[in-house]
């Protein structure tokens, strides 16, 4: 689809550790996105502080940096039309004490520093492409088309 956009999805080491990886790639398979590039790996310091880049010099950098290192994480990138919206609501706030029931930290995350999942900033396209680049190598990322497209958009 010419209107197809990616965006990154990380399933975090709390995440991880509780086996929620299949519970979260269903939600996003279920809603019609497609993945189109996964895997799992333990992020380094280096990575977590390019990754969390624009909260350096605050004051709970280092702690972002410390949990996201912890364990193993799950990269994912999912297409589709206005995905990354579409992920981002269905994620939930940042704190999952104000997501709403049905979103990802709304049904299963209870504290804001273990929300379970990190999805790409939908209001800034550039820190979403970012994302992508410093997790995925081009050559990592699936192009191909699914014959449940045409059912799902006009």
């Amino acid at each position: 689809m010419s209107n197809d956009e990616r965006t990154f999805v990380m399933v975090k080491p709390d995440g991880v550790q509780r086996g929620l990886i299949g519970d979260i790639v269903s939600r996003f398979e279920q809603r019609g996105l497609k993945l189109v590039g996964a895997k799992a790996l333990q992020i380094d310091r280096e990575l977590a502080e390019a990754h969390y880049e624009e909260h350096q010099g605050k004051a709970f950098f280092d702690d972002l940096v410390e949990f996201i290192t912890s364990g193993p994480s799950f990269a994912m990138v999912w297409e589709g039309k206005d995905a990354i919206r579409q992920v981002r609501q269905m994620v939930g706030e940042t704190d999952p004490a104000e997501s709403p029931p049905g979103t990802i930290r709304g049904d299963y995350g209870l504290d804001l520093g273990r929300n379970l999942v990190h999805a790409s900033d939908h209001e800034d396209v550039g820190s979403n492409k970012r994302e992508i680049e410093l997790f995925f190598d081009e050559n990592e990322l699936l192009d191909y088309e699914q014959v449940i497209d045409e059912w799902q958009y006009e």
